[in-house]
């Protein structure tokens, strides 16, 4: 990793190491557990548009396959949840690589409608397999046990989501660092380029692709555990917009800006809460305002004027 990525991870555990000894009550806590959920799932998204290029409009169906799982296999067929979580993070990478292959022959708007359209007929199934989902109503989630011992309480929820964010800081910095990430920043500016110095673009895109997936399988699963309730809304179109907008917020391309974009769009809607009525359309002005005046997102563009200035 470079000097700025080793300082970057550091001010990220300093500041996951303090936070809970400074938050003043269970509120703050909860949202700092979404917040971090929230980061992993939009840093592996990144991973796939930022960095490869390639777009996804229906990454909240991955999430919803690992929510449900965890809900599902532990109620229904009596599993641990920690086998659900696997089992959920394993059917989730076959989804993946088996559309991905078709899906990516397509480009821009068909393959942003590709994926789309995948998210919608997750969700879809979600809703309609009652006998097992819940249907619409959701179905409660068995809670989440590590060698005998319950997770219940905010503060060990935190530190569960804390330990995997800084995990996922790490490898993804690692990632983006090694030959692979090259190859997936090669295929981002350029496949014909790519082609001819012997990248393989499509084993690349189904590769990240499925990565991500698992990413966001995962913290799905982590998400029911933590919430104890999970509803196909999980998996909704709306949540993988959400998710798209944090990474463009934050700044594709950047795990840090991955990080600033769940925290903002995150904490963004709670704050706005007071606007009764009005919150929708001041969420959107603060979204339209970013893009206009920092097209590249948040941290790339301030990175960029630093850089400038010094």
């Amino acid at each position: 990793m470079q000097k700025n990525a080793y300082l970057g991870l550091g001010l990220v555990v300093a500041v996951l190491a303090v936070l809970p000894f400074v938050l003043p009550n269970s509120y703050y806590m909860d949202l700092a557990i979404r917040m971090a959920i929230n980061a992993i799932i939009v840093i592996g998204l990144n991973l796939l548009i930022g960095f490869a290029g390639q777009i996804s409009l229906g990454h909240a169906g991955f999430l919803g396959i690992g929510a449900y799982a965890s809900a599902v296999l532990p109620v229904h067929l009596g599993m641990h949840p920690l086998v659900a979580m696997g089992v959920g993070a394993l059917v989730t990478a076959l989804i993946a690589g088996t559309v991905a292959r078709p899906i990516f022959k397509l480009k821009g708007n068909y393959l942003a409608m590709a994926t789309l359209g995948l998210g919608i007929i997750l969700n879809i199934a979600l809703r309609n397999e009652a006998q097992w989902t819940g249907g619409p109503d959701g179905m409660a989630v068995t809670p989440m046990a590590l060698l005998g011992f319950e997770l219940n309480s905010d503060k060990q929820w935190y530190w569960v989501v804390a330990l995997l964010l800084t995990f996922s800081v790490w490898a993804s910095l690692n990632l983006i660092d090694s030959p692979f990430g090259r190859a997936l920043r090669a295929l981002h500016g350029s496949e014909v380029a790519s082609q001819v110095v012997g990248v393989n673009i499509v084993r690349y895109k189904v590769t990240i692709f499925v990565l991500s997936a698992v990413f966001a399988s995962l913290m799905g699963s982590i998400t029911a555990h933590y919430i104890g309730f999970v509803t196909p809304n999980v998996a909704d179109f709306f949540h993988s917009i959400e998710l798209v907008t944090m990474v463009v917020v934050g700044g594709m391309a950047s795990v840090f800006g991955s990080i600033v974009g769940a925290i903002l769009l995150t904490a963004l809607p709670q704050a706005l809460a007071t606007f009764e009525g009005w919150e929708t359309v001041v969420f959107g002005a603060i979204l339209m305002l970013c893009m206009i005046f920092l097209p590249k997102g948040l941290v790339p563009t301030l990175a960029a004027k630093l850089d400038k200035g010094a």
